[in-house]
């Protein structure tokens, strides 16, 4: 299993986040002049509303920015993560890419040549204050190219409310503990006693969560694909038959259901239980819902692991905007402005100025139980350059395992052949 180390609080020696006066990338030329450039940047939507959408924390970002910078001006257009890869894709295809993209895999475009290397572009202090395993993850053959922007991880989230009308005194801690307490919500009324999204919004990350549960995951300890695991299968089967066959998942279809309907559910009030990130709590709270949290149950107990994300800044060469590339990102990356967009969707840092402050400061003790997870959690293979194309084969595929009739044998199989010819074939 492709396992990382993921928030080391050891810390010394470590420099802040802060950018020196006048410090420019490591390596770094001029790549044109300051004057009259325009950066083109692509970023995920991390909102759930026009009222809170990233479009609003960029276009600050944007404007102080350029106030400080003259002659370079920044352009944002922020698309949901339903779209946003495929966005990227496009543009990178029809010869338009950005100067920056802020999405889930960076490996591909590394493999093509397409991307500038951290160490071309940052500061020294902006690269040194990354949490350095982390930092790693964004390398391919040891080199950086992809810059964490902010990390997650998973959690089981349950309605307290819901669980008290249901008789259920905790949460689950086993698959079968979580059986029972859904057939107790459902009994008492609840409209979805367990949310399963694997629709095409990010089913990819319901899949690992549920793989990790199982004992089994996406890649082995060398880093080869194993999704056809005997231990992979045999997940969606007990999912297939005693989740979504017990008619414990809802109405709906989990293929059909993505991540953010499972949340706007929960936030209703109409979810008993689900996997969740940290935003998930913003979102509760501010809907004034009553909610727990607790690690993801396992097969037998406790899952060994839960899933850990991380989400990532690349810069394309092909607008020959290096320096200003570079100069961006610093200010990206000074504390304020990571604490500020941490804060404000309830996500970790991926800084260890910002982790400090965090741990220091009991106004974020509720991030603090997704901070202890990381210490044991698995990641995407997203150093794999065959990341972003077997991501999307399970976001058309995976759904369909746990309907009536399902085959997990038959589909897991064919997205490993697909992924193994892609791996192959150095996609």
């Amino acid at each position: 299993m492709q396992r990382r180390r993921f928030l080391g609080l050891t810390t010394a020696g470590v420099a802040a986040v802060t950018t020196a006066p006048g410090l420019t990338a490591c390596g770094s030329g001029s790549s044109g002049s300051d004057g009259d450039t325009t950066l083109k940047v692509v970023a995920a939507d991390y909102g759930d509303s026009t009222a809170n959408s990233s479009q609003k924390y960029w276009n600050k970002l944007a404007r102080a920015f350029e106030a400080k910078n003259g002659g370079i001006k920044v352009e944002v257009k922020v698309y949901s993560w339903t779209e946003v890869d495929r966005r990227v894709a496009d543009m990178v295809k029809s010869g338009q890419a950005p100067d920056i993209a802020q999405i889930g895999a960076y490996a591909d475009y590394a493999a093509q040549g397409k991307l500038y290397r951290a160490d071309e572009m940052l500061a020294i202090p902006t690269q040194a204050g990354f949490i350095t395993s982390i930092a790693q993850a964004g390398e391919v053959r040891r080199v950086q190219y992809g810059v964490p922007f902010v990390a997650s991880a998973r959690l089981l989230f349950y309605n307290k409310k819901l669980f008290d009308q249901a008789g259920i005194s905790s949460a689950p801690t086993s698959w079968d503990e979580l059986k029972e307490a859904a057939a107790r919500l459902k009994a008492s009324g609840v409209k979805i006693p367990y949310a399963l999204p694997l629709g095409p919004e990010e089913c990819q990350a319901e899949t690992m969560m549920w793989m990790l549960s199982g004992g089994g995951g996406y890649t082995d300890a060398n880093g080869s694909y194993t999704i056809d695991s005997a231990q992979n299968i045999e997940t969606f089967e007990w999912l297939r038959d005693e989740l979504v066959g017990a008619d414990l998942t809802g109405p709906g279809s989990p293929a059909r259901t993505n991540r953010q309907d499972a949340f706007d559910a929960f936030t209703r009030g109409d979810v008993g239980m689900l996997n969740g990130h940290p935003t998930l709590m913003q979102q509760a709270s501010g809907h004034g819902i009553s909610y727990g949290t607790a690690p993801l149950p396992g097969r037998r107990g406790k899952s060994p692991s839960t899933m850990g994300v991380a989400d990532w800044l690349m810069a394309f060469k092909r607008n020959g905007h290096r320096t200003q590339i570079g100069k961006f990102l610093d200010f990206v990356y000074t504390e304020k402005n990571v604490l500020d967009f941490v804060t404000e969707y309830d996500l970790l840092p991926v800084t260890t100025a910002v982790e400090q402050t965090m741990l220091g400061d009991r106004e974020y003790k509720p991030l603090w139980r997704f901070l202890d997870e990381l210490e044991s959690a698995e990641f995407y293979p997203a150093d794999k350059t065959s990341w972003a194309e077997v991501s999307k084969l399970i976001k058309q595929k995976i759904g369909s395992t746990v309907a009536k009739g399902g085959d997990p044998t038959s589909v897991l199989g064919q997205i490993q052949r697909e992924a193994d010819a892609m791996e192959n074939a150095g996609a």
